[in-house]
């Protein structure tokens, strides 16, 4: 048997859940998803089409593919997998927010017609200090809790690595527990199958995915996209490793604080050049942004 696919690889994610002709599939797991906020009724969901893909975009290790789409009553979603902890994951969430929330007025429009906007983050890092692998954010008051400023602003963050750490997961009765098991490339070849069988929009989501692979250029550009994403893993831990070793040969030779400081800013200099953001910089150095932007 052939190794499977990756279903997290964001190109692929695109194919089998965002493209024209995914509805049932983006539908059915949006119904998981916002079942938390008591928004799992959809009856219905538009995809709209994102940028053509090109080997430039899929190859690029920076550039976002995500799914957008919106509701009948005009709510946008948009839905990112992220797969490498940059450090930025609630600000990058907020600015794709935006994004999309500024989009849904003209100029000359009333302000009430701006559309609510739901952020989906499915990430394979701990980020959210929260013993739950899902969770959502909306504006609320800070001591009446019950008091929201607007529910125009939803967004929500699925923790793989959580969700894989769960003792017992209810496939049966949860469809966000199958749909995450679905995209768990290390699950069992067994309960995959169980979870395939047991629900049609997985069963439809695992056809696009062996389309993808029976596609020779489908395949190829789901191949570049998972080097491109794994040369910039690499690219980031060579740059904190190096930097790293740097540091402690000058802080053994030199004896000095000078030393230990100067290898900081080697680690700071690698990562910059390798394009890791300045917020995640600063967590592996203990520099300011400052030093870290006028390097």
């Amino acid at each position: 048997m052939s190794e499977r696919l990756n279903p997290l690889n964001d190109y692929l994610f695109l194919k089998y859940m965002g493209e024209k002709g995914d509805e049932e599939q983006l539908l059915a797991f949006l119904n998981a998803v916002l079942q938390r906020t008591g928004k799992g009724n959809l009856q219905s969901i538009e995809i709209i089409e994102s940028t053509t893909m090109t080997a430039e975009i899929i190859g690029d290790k920076k550039s976002i593919l995500d799914i957008r789409a919106k509701t009948t009553d005009n709510t946008k979603i948009d839905i990112e997998v992220q797969l490498n902890n940059l450090g930025n994951m609630d600000k990058r969430s907020l600015f794709y927010w935006c994004r999309e929330f500024v989009k849904g007025i003209k100029s000359g429009q009333d302000y009430l017609e701006l559309p609510m906007v739901i952020a989906i983050n499915i990430v394979n890092f701990e980020f959210i200090k929260a013993d739950d692998f899902h969770t959502s954010f909306h504006l609320w008051e800070d001591i009446d809790r019950k008091c929201m400023l607007t529910d125009a602003l939803e967004i929500h963050f699925i923790d793989m690595i959580k969700f894989k750490r769960l003792a017992e997961k209810d496939i049966k009765h949860n469809p966000l527990h199958r749909w995450l098991t679905f995209f768990d490339k290390d699950t069992n070849t067994n309960i995959l199958e169980e979870v395939i069988q047991m629900d049609t929009a997985i069963q439809k989501a695992q056809d696009r995915i062996a389309f993808v692979s029976n596609d020779e250029e489908s395949l190829r550009a789901y191949e570049m996209r998972e080097m491109a994403l794994s040369d910039f893993t690499s690219g980031m831990n060579f740059a904190r490793r190096e930097g790293i070793a740097i540091g402690e040969q000058k802080g053994k030779v030199e004896g000095k604080i000078e030393g230990k400081i100067e290898g900081k800013m080697e680690v700071a200099r690698s990562m910059k050049k390798d394009g890791m953001p300045v917020s995640q910089i600063v967590i592996y150095t203990n520099l300011s942004s400052d030093e870290i932007e006028q390097l």
